[in-house]
């Protein structure tokens, strides 16, 4: 069964390969942009468009969405703004709308802020924030919290965990947005927060240890 798929954060460089991964499997991939300049690419990649800025009004992209990608991040402009109330905003308007689930990428390091570096604190917070609003809202929530991301070609296997450490490694991108795709497959993730390093074994697999611990 095909499902839209609503991806905030279509233009970064995971959105970009979530994209890409839904209409690959048949799904309709609508690709939320601030900057309509930017549609003809997400066309390219195989999404359906729609300009939205989740500081605003963004009822009219959730409409009619069956799931949603929370992919966006401000790149450290305005974390709480973006990274925070973006969010916020966003599954606001997701229960408005009647969408059930919902994927967040979060960050390794979100449960404890303060333990991280002085330079990521504020992000991380807006993190954590945004991460515990989501999982007090009535969707089917999923939050994934990847290590540091790299622009390495992905190997399609990861590492999850309840506290693998901030230090532990990194991950491509690629593989992260595989992981929210394979995700939203999976009601046993319904309510899990886990966290996500380059690994050894299959995601598919990975994500299917999750749920039983």
């Amino acid at each position: 069964m095909t499902r839209t798929v609503l991806v905030a954060g279509a233009h970064g460089q995971v959105g970009q390969h979530v994209i890409e991964l839904l209409a690959e499997r048949g799904d309709t991939a609508r690709a939320m942009v601030r900057d309509p300049d930017q549609t003809d690419e997400m066309e390219a990649l195989g999404g359906d468009p729609v300009v939205a800025d989740l500081t605003e009004d963004v009822a009219d992209a959730v409409e009619g969405c069956d799931a949603i990608v929370f992919a966006a991040g401000s790149g450290g402009e305005d974390v709480y703004g973006v990274d925070r109330d973006g969010a916020i905003n966003l599954i606001d308007a997701a229960e408005d709308a009647g969408v059930d689930r919902f994927v967040m990428l979060s960050s390794m390091g979100a449960d404890d802020p303060e333990s991280g570096p002085d330079a990521l604190e504020d992000y991380l917070i807006a993190k954590a924030e945004a991460d515990e609003y989501l999982r007090q809202s009535d969707l089917q929530e999923t939050t994934v919290r990847p290590g540091e991301l790299t622009t390495d070609s992905g190997t399609g296997t990861v590492k999850v965990g309840d506290d693998i450490g901030l230090d532990a490694g990194d991950i491509p991108r690629e593989d992260v947005a595989r992981t929210l795709v394979v995700a939203l497959e999976h009601d046993e993730l319904i309510g899990e927060t886990f966290e996500l390093l380059s690994g050894d074994e299959p995601i598919e697999e990975a994500l299917e240890t999750i749920a039983p611990r």
